[in-house]
């Protein structure tokens, strides 16, 4: 992946202006409670430039007339914090996975940028200013943002988040392969979870059957937080109590996903726990699966984002009318209260625009979903999607959805 990283890096330089420095951090780990910290993820744009996973760490491209320099700050190693918690990346390591040639100290990093500021007169720079909401916590971009112009009020400060996130929209054969070994070991995590359901059990111990088989396989994340609800609790859509008691005539709502090399497998699977769907059940699974395989039809570039969403809703609007559970299309939204797709990749809910249309290198989710609350009955049915140069590749296709394949894989345990 080093040339992967390096390619990412020289497509965002040619962007930048001359005389500027761009610098994007690793970021650290929150703290928890007292000594304790929350696990280390690092920031995503910072990865995909670099492929380094520590804490910390910087990044800073320096463009000047001609010449652009790449330059890596590292934490220096400190011998008596090796015992406790072990090494932290050395130059040489820094070097080959980042493809970075020049490798210096953090506490050198105050000296630099004064030098690249003041002294080579560097009146650019680009950071991450990544932020959700107005209310939302500032980034180690932004906070560091207020800090510089503070101190060097001369300098210009720009964002190059979107810049950043305009090449991860469109996927790399080795970022599919990545999301390809995702879903691979989520396939079998979801096996072996279906494999062991029987009612009676509690919802986290059915859980604890899909994580096992992700550490087996030495994933260190998940994509996000498994989602495992039986019966009325699938009708919430972000339910993740996951503590309920299993029961004989529940559906088993599955939204979950491994998460390999920092790239994301989101998959959504129901099943009838008893293993046979009951009548009742499976009239809404088949509109969902309808729902499901109508929107991979349409599925290529040139088709715009927001026709997935519509083409759901149309197909909704027909089958529960004829159900008589609604009487006017807007009242979908009483058992369809979410968008059918998202971009996937280095983030679960990855980078992307939906007002635009569907090109080649995308990869998206399709998860429809119905929730019929007053029935105890929830629904959702997603797949990863590659678009291709003419149409589309379902990534997770060999996970089983047909009502029969789920029926047959239960029927053999």
């Amino acid at each position: 992946m080093k040339d992967f990283h390096k390619n990412n890096r020289s497509r965002i330089a040619d962007g930048m202006k001359e005389g500027s420095l761009l610098l994007l951090f690793a970021g650290e780990a929150p703290k928890k409670s007292a000594d304790a910290a929350y696990d280390f993820t690092p920031n995503r744009n910072f990865y995909y430039m670099t492929g380094i996973e520590e804490e910390h760490v910087i990044l800073a491209l320096r463009k000047t007339p001609g010449k652009v320099e790449e330059l890596l700050f590292i934490k220096r190693r400190d011998p008596v914090l090796v015992k406790w918690v072990g090494e932290t990346i050395s130059e040489e390591k820094a070097k080959e996975v980042s493809g970075v040639e020049e490798v210096r100290f953090l506490d050198t990093f105050e000296g630099f940028l004064n030098q690249s500021i003041f002294k080579d007169d560097l009146s650019r720079i680009y950071l991450d200013l990544e932020k959700d909401g107005y209310g939302s916590p500032d980034t180690k971009g932004v906070l560091f943002a207020k800090e510089i112009t503070a101190k060097y009020p001369q300098v210009r400060v720009k964002n190059i988040y979107n810049e950043i996130c305009k090449l991860r929209v469109y996927k790399t054969e080795e970022e599919i392969a990545l999301m390809k070994k995702a879903i691979e070991i989520t396939k079998e995590g979801i096996g072996n979870l279906m494999r062991n359901a029987k009612p009676g059990m509690k919802e986290y111990q059915l859980e604890a059957h899909f994580n096992f088989t992700l550490k087996s396989h030495g994933v260190k994340d998940f994509a996000f937080t498994t989602i495992c609800a039986a019966g009325q609790n699938a009708t919430v859509l972000h339910y993740v109590a996951n503590d309920a008691e299993v029961k004989e005539n529940d559906l088993m709502l599955l939204d979950l996903g491994a998460q390999y090399g920092y790239y994301s497998a989101d998959i959504s699977r129901t099943f009838p726990v008893s293993g046979k769907f009951t009548e009742r059940q499976r009239v809404f699974y088949d509109i969902v699966l309808k729902a499901h395989d109508e929107v991979l039809k349409i599925l290529k570039p040139g088709v715009p984002y927001a026709r997935i969403n519509e083409l759901v809703h149309e197909i909704y609007a027909k089958e529960l009318k004829a159900l008589g559970l609604i009487e006017k299309d807007e009242e979908v939204r009483k058992y369809y209260y979410h968008n059918t797709s998202h971009f996937l990749g280095l983030d679960t809910h990855d980078v992307g625009r939906r007002e635009g249309l569907l090109e080649e290198g995308m990869v998206i989710t399709v998860e429809p979903g119905l929730y019929i609350e007053e029935e105890g009955i929830g629904i959702r049915l997603e797949n990863d999607i590659l678009i291709t140069k003419d149409a589309m590749e379902n990534l997770s296709k060999d996970i089983p959805i047909r009502p029969e394949e789920v029926e047959a894989f239960l029927a053999a345990r």
